[in-house]
């Protein structure tokens, strides 16, 4: 159960900064708790973290948009993240990427319309030496191409 179920929004915004403001260096923290409790980061939180932390609506948005983690919008209930980076490129990750997206008939950061898979870029996982790499719902595969990565999408319920 979440933590802020039964609350409204804000209130249960505010309940989360109150408990971590406290914390060195707290915005971080902050984002990653409201994102838990609400699988994104609301347009309403910007506000209350801002006046909380004394930050302007602009530094936190600049926050949520610098790191890839942090979703403005709910995902679907399956999350495809492909990496972009150099090393994946260079073996044929343009290529699985097209496929994806052009199967599924979204963008980057897009959400199949009946809410299944989101599709996040990601710019390393770490499996550089077995490009391209993908992660579905956590797990990571190396050496993917478009009929391994189609597979696995046609898994998922």
């Amino acid at each position: 159960m979440r933590q802020t179920e039964g609350k409204p929004q804000a209130e249960g915004i505010h309940d989360i900064i109150r408990s971590l403001q406290h914390l060195e260096g707290p915005l971080l923290p902050i984002l990653h708790a409201i994102q838990t409790a609400y699988d994104h980061i609301p347009e309403a939180a910007l506000p209350l973290i801002g006046d909380a932390l004394n930050l302007t609506r602009a530094e936190v948005h600049g926050v949520i948009s610098f790191y890839h983690d942090f979703r403005t919008t709910p995902a679907g209930r399956h999350v495809v993240r492909l990496c972009r980076a150099e090393a994946c490129q260079a073996v044929g990750a343009n290529g699985v990427a097209a496929s994806v997206l052009g199967t599924l008939g979204i963008d980057w950061h897009g959400t199949t319309g009946d809410g299944r898979i989101t599709v996040e870029p990601v710019y390393c996982l770490g499996l550089c030496a077995c490009g391209p790499a993908a992660m579905v719902n956590g797990k990571v595969i190396g050496r993917t191409d478009a009929a391994r990565i189609g597979r696995e999408l046609e898994g998922l319920t």
